[in-house]
């Protein structure tokens, strides 16, 4: 058992000893960087001392053994400089997790002097471990508390001239080209603790200033005669590091972040002309690197992936629904035509965690030439009009009543284990359907569009091809039935509403609640509060007709040169339309029995010890979960999984405020001129309300009637929110979109792509919508 040892022997493989700082500053002095010598009192020490105990004072109040005393004192003379002043700061193994920082979380004594202190302060960090604020960040990043142990570092203390902290790469832009500096006058602590407004650089790595700041300067921490610091608030003379000081920063960054391989969160300390560095961990929460000036079908593309992937996927929704589902399909169909990579590799991941979105660049292939040829004669043999008559659709819907009849709970292990895959495989055959039908719609859509345009009625085209029956105006219709029966009970029970409600979700309940292209959101069936919102929504009063979209055909049908043809055509464009929608709706069908078959594996896996929820076998891959014999996992099983979940979990939670994608590089930052914001218009009109902002579909029972709907994503679940909006404003999408289509059927404006009126705008205040300039403005008073 090690004790007490020397930081030059340890290494990034000694986490487990040497605890997370400990580990890293060995690394560091292994290979030559400057950093102050010390000593590590392991984790074996704290095991030895803290054994049983598991609060704060209980731990601080522990004897520490004779020998271990004797090994920190014989440590700490080694140190030379006749029991000299020393800096003593905690080292927990969880502090290496990807996205776990635990900055602050334990604690830091700086100018210890003496052997009494010295112990003194090794028992109070290891007391450390168990403060309210370090129990309460495990608990958010679900660690377990009995697998973390704590280490304590010894270093030289180092007077500083000027210290503060160095991150490798721009902590609010995500630029890996620039590093940035904060450093005030004195110890570090005043800038870690934020006592102080620090200086703040921008440099290149050459080490060159790209932009300063000058700090304030509010308090300065020293070192006092006979251990401890003061707060000198007095003030001091601003006065900028040495260019040979930011120079030597910035190559040690650079230096230190190509070692570890990623951008580094460094402290360091200036005394007589040399930087040392007391401390190096992984940057948490840093923005991905700037995407750079997009072309414009990236932008395109961006806009769509934008909407359909509002929240950050899970690692099983990248092993599952993302490659198989709608994605995957309009992959295979673009591919089909001849282009390659427009739906796929635009998400990347780090540590196992989806990252940063980048939109992909999709590319010709040569079997584009015959594009032309094999869609011209998939338009003349296939009409959409009559898709489910197609045997491959009825096939389709077969299986998946198969599958939703499985009793998930009765099957063994290794039977569920397989319903995921063949949920995935039962969906493949739409994407032959669309192959097949959707150049009928696309021939038919663009004949429509040539034939107004010439007779300049193109104007009437978006009423003509809203006029068409689908799926989703069909579960409109039945959440409109379902508010009627409330409405006229004043309830949302009895025996009338229930039976209604089960035939509802029965037929609409795979519908997706935040996005069609992942697995982790609950569909309306699991999510039962969201669907009783829309209904509590839509009974609060009489429903708002959708806009007949026969008053356009009448208005086309009064001119002559086309009499004969229009209205046929006009009906091959709705059906058209239709089958757009409506394959959408059903090919999303296996859904819920993919989501519920991984959250039963997910229940077992809990039941053995390996998970703590149910919900934690999202953080894992299905071929991770295809691997597992059974959900009996032996100890070295469920310990990788458990693992494997924390690691990936403390990654997520770290990116939980890092956007996917700035949504600036999408949308171009536009003229505002009196505008508060700026889209694309997408249904024409003018309206005025208060904003409402939903952010989700858990905030759908916060709009009320005439209010301006602002939100940052919307798919055909969203839908039934326009009957009662009296505009509709989103920060994704186009005009081709769910929302902009539905909207136009319900005649209220629409402005989409605003890239931040989720961020702009505010709850309640008095907006007016131009749907036809895409512009939203203040109201006048």
């Amino acid at each position: 058992m090690k004790l007490v040892a020397p930081l030059r022997s340890f290494g990034r493989a000694d986490l487990a000893l040497a605890g997370g700082k400990g580990a890293n500053l060995g690394e560091l002095i292994a290979h030559g960087f400057p950093v102050p010598d010390g000593f590590v009192v392991t984790t074996d020490a704290y095991a030895q001392v803290a054994a049983g105990l598991s609060t704060r004072d209980s731990v601080q109040r522990a004897e520490v053994p004779d020998e271990l005393r004797r090994e920190i004192i014989r440590a700490y003379a080694e140190l030379g400089d006749g029991g000299g002043p020393v800096a003593v700061r905690s080292s927990a193994t969880a502090e290496d997790l990807p996205g776990a920082a635990f900055a602050g979380q334990q604690d830091t004594y700086l100018n210890v002097v003496g052997e009494d202190a010295l112990v003194d302060a090794v028992r109070r960090c290891w007391a450390s471990l168990w403060t309210d604020r370090a129990v309460a960040y495990r608990d958010r990043l679900g660690i377990d508390h009995a697998g973390v142990r704590i280490a304590v570092v010894v270093q030289r203390m180092v007077e500083a001239e000027s210290a503060g902290v160095l991150f490798t790469a721009n902590p609010v832009t995500g630029h890996r080209g620039q590093l940035v500096v904060d450093a005030s006058s004195g110890l570090g602590e005043a800038v870690v603790s934020g006592l102080v407004t620090p200086d703040h650089y921008v440099l290149e790595p050459s080490g060159k200033v790209a932009a300063y700041t000058p700090g304030r300067r509010e308090v300065v921490v020293r070192s006092t005669a006979g251990g401890g610091v003061t707060h000198d608030e007095s003030g001091s003379p601003v006065e900028r590091l040495p260019d040979q000081a930011l120079r030597e920063l910035a190559r040690l960054g650079t230096e230190v972040a190509a070692h570890f391989g990623r951008p580094q969160d460094i402290e360091w300390a200036y005394a007589d002309g040399r930087v040392n560095l007391v401390q190096a961990r992984p940057m948490t929460a840093l923005p991905p690197p700037p995407l750079g000036r997009l072309n414009p079908i990236q932008r395109k593309l961006g806009s769509v992936l934008l909407e359909y992937v509002p929240v950050r996927p899970y690692p099983i929704d990248m092993s599952t629904w993302l490659p198989y589902g709608p994605a995957g399909l309009m992959g295979r169909v673009t591919g089909y035509f001849g282009v390659q990579g427009a739906f796929d590799k635009f998400l990347e991941e780090q540590d196992g965690v989806v990252y940063r979105m980048v939109p992909p660049t999709p590319h010709p292939t040569p079997r584009v030439l015959t594009a032309p040829f094999r869609f011209a004669a998939k338009a003349r043999r296939y009409d959409p009009a009559r898709w489910t008559d197609d045997p491959r659709f009825r096939e389709f819907l077969e299986t998946n009543r198969e599958l939703t009849a499985l009793d998930l709970k009765a099957l063994p292990w290794q039977e569920l284990a397989r319903v995921p895959r063949r949920a995935l495989e039962a969906v493949q055959p739409v994407a032959d359907l669309r192959i097949d039908y959707l150049p009928g719609t696309g021939l038919a859509l663009l004949r429509l569009l040539l034939a107004v345009k010439l007779l300049g009625r193109g104007a009437l085209f978006s009423g003509l091809i809203a006029g068409g029956r689908t799926r989703t105006g069909d579960a409109n219709h039945a959440l409109e039935e379902l508010a009627e029966e409330a409405r006229r009970t004043g309830a949302l029970d009895g025996a009338a509403f229930e039976a209604k409600l089960r035939a509802f979700l029965a037929e609409y309940g795979h519908r997706e609640t935040a996005t069609p292209l992942l697995v982790t959101p609950p569909s309306w069936a699991d999510a039962l509060e969201t669907v009783l919102d829309l209904v509590r929504l839509l009974a609060a009063e009489p429903p708002t007709p959708a806009a007949p979209g026969d008053d356009a055909l009448d208005k086309l049908l009064a001119h002559p040169l086309l009499r004969r043809r229009k209205a046929r055509w006009v009906r091959a464009a709705r059906a058209g339309v239709a089958f757009r929608e409506d394959s959408h709706f059903y090919f999303t069908m296996p859904l819920p029995v993919l989501r519920r078959s991984l959250l039963e594996m997910g229940r077992r896996l809990r039941d053995a010890g390996a998970l703590d929820a149910p919900e934690d076998v999202f953080h894992l891959r299905l071929e991770e979960l295809e691997r597992l014999p059974d959900s009996d996992t032996d100890s070295d099983s469920g310990r990788h999984l458990r693992a494997l979940v924390t690691a990936r979990a403390a990654k997520r939670e770290e990116l939980a405020g890092v956007r996917l994608i700035d949504p600036r590089a999408v949308f171009p930052v536009r003229e505002l001129g009196d505008a508060l914001v700026v889209g694309t218009p997408a249904s024409a009109g003018l309206a005025t309300g208060p904003v409402r902002i939903v952010r989700d579909p858990s905030e759908f029972g916060r709009l009320g009637g005439g209010d301006v709907l602002v939100c940052p994503y919307t798919n055909p679940s969203w839908t039934p929110l326009f009957q009662r909006a009296a505009a509709v404003v989103v920060d994704a999408g186009g005009s081709a979109s769910h929302a902009a289509i539905v909207a136009r059927e319900y005649g209220i404006p629409a402005v989409m792509g605003t890239g931040e009126a989720t961020a702009t705008l505010t709850d309640g205040q008095i907006v007016t919508v131009d749907g036809d300039a895409g512009r939203v403005t203040a109201a006048a008073p």
